[in-house]
């Protein structure tokens, strides 16, 4: 098994937690990880991105190359296109379709989300709403998780256990919001 993943967002969208939860169940499967973080503007809601790497075998570098990545996950959709040149011709885009308009000169919405459904192989799910319908409003980010778990490989009972070890702190009810917003964003993506 070998998974190169770029997560990527604005500061305060959970991309970090994506990539805790995720590197939680990569390792209960016996598998190796290596994750590198870029924080960039963070705290002023910029640029945000962690490249994860999940293999069977030994894995000597924590980056992923341009071309090379299998999947993108950002919770923000002009972000999801800014790191689209890392995958490889059949990667996938999982990407929230809530912009997060920070910047001045950011392109139409509406363009960025048809360059995206222009991709072959891309998941959008409105993130943010399914959150709030999930009565989770800070779980947009599991929300896109749940919706990139049909294509990551790793096991789902393993990103659910995942979600408990990181959140059981929080308490219970924390955890099981969360477990509500991973399964509701899994519905989505897989309806389409």
């Amino acid at each position: 098994m070998k998974l190169d993943i770029i997560l990527a967002g604005v500061g305060g969208q959970g991309i970090l937690t994506i990539a805790t939860v995720i590197g939680e169940a990569a390792l209960a499967e016996g598998l190796h990880i290596k994750q590198a973080e870029v924080h960039g503007m963070s705290q002023r809601g910029g640029d945000v991105h962690s490249n994860m790497r999940i293999s069977s075998d030994l894995i000597h570098s924590d980056l992923v190359g341009k071309g090379s990545a299998d999947v993108v996950i950002s919770l923000e959709p002009m972000e999801a296109l800014r790191y689209a040149a890392h995958l490889k011709p059949q990667g996938w885009i999982v990407s929230s379709l809530t912009p997060v308009v920070n910047i001045t000169n950011y392109p139409s919405p509406d363009e960025i989300i048809a360059r995206l459904r222009a991709r072959p192989h891309t998941v959008l799910v409105d993130a943010d709403a399914l959150a709030q319908d999930c009565g989770a409003m800070r779980s947009a980010n599991i929300v896109l998780l749940g919706a990139a778990s049909g294509v990551l490989g790793i096991d789902y009972a393993g990103l659910e256990e995942g979600i408990r070890n990181v959140f059981s702190r929080k308490g219970e009810a924390v955890v099981e919001a969360n477990l509500k917003a991973l399964a509701a964003g899994r519905r989505a993506a897989a309806k389409g």
